[in-house]
């Protein structure tokens, strides 16, 4: 199967794969959420491609190191049980908010990158994640956006759930669900 025919999501990290706490640079604190192990392991067995987006701004911050980072993404990984090389690519943005990098989303670039370098059908790519900037780099780069927080106010052309597991139905069944 061609990378242009799969389905490929762009995933945020904290509040969305794992618990979020706040600058976590210990990989004994990773917890995943649930239902992630389950949907994404569906998501799998489909083929999908997945990359991981994730703003860490702790990096630039001097809290923690880009090492750290990994090494907690690396237990994530092993908490997944889907293997090391699950993510075709990882994408840590170490800026802040006051001295952003290129990649900080609410920056499209990193999805438009893997699209243009895997060849990726934009109709097919999903950016999933729990805040603002997650959708705007979502909507930005025109991929299917799921929001994780119903409460948030996010811009029109999003779909909208309470739980990861549900995004599955989003993903495998688009056309039953109206975007708000």
């Amino acid at each position: 199967m061609s990378y242009e025919s799969r389905l490929a999501l762009f995933l945020d990290r904290d509040d969305t794969l794992i618990e979020d706490i706040c600058y976590l640079s210990d990989p004994q604190k990773v917890r995943l959420l649930p239902e992630v192990r389950e949907t994404l392991t569906a998501l799998k067995a489909k083929n999908a491609l997945f990359f991981l987006l994730s703003n860490q701004s702790g990096i630039g911050r001097g809290y923690y190191t880009l090492d750290e980072a990994n090494a907690c993404n690396q237990r994530m990984l092993e908490l997944l049980g889907l293997g090391d090389d699950f993510f075709t690519e990882i994408c840590l943005a170490t800026g802040t908010p006051e001295n952003p990098c290129a990649y900080r989303k609410p920056s499209p670039r990193f999805i438009l990158e893997c699209i243009q370098k895997y060849h990726l059908d934009p109709q097919k790519c999903w950016m999933i994640g729990d805040r603002l900037c997650d959708v705007e780099a979502g909507l930005t780069a025109h991929v299917n956006t799921i929001c994780l927080d119903p409460t948030l106010k996010h811009p029109d052309k999003c779909y909208c759930c309470d739980s990861f597991g549900k995004i599955l139905n989003f993903i495998l069944n688009p056309h039953l669900f109206a975007k708000p």
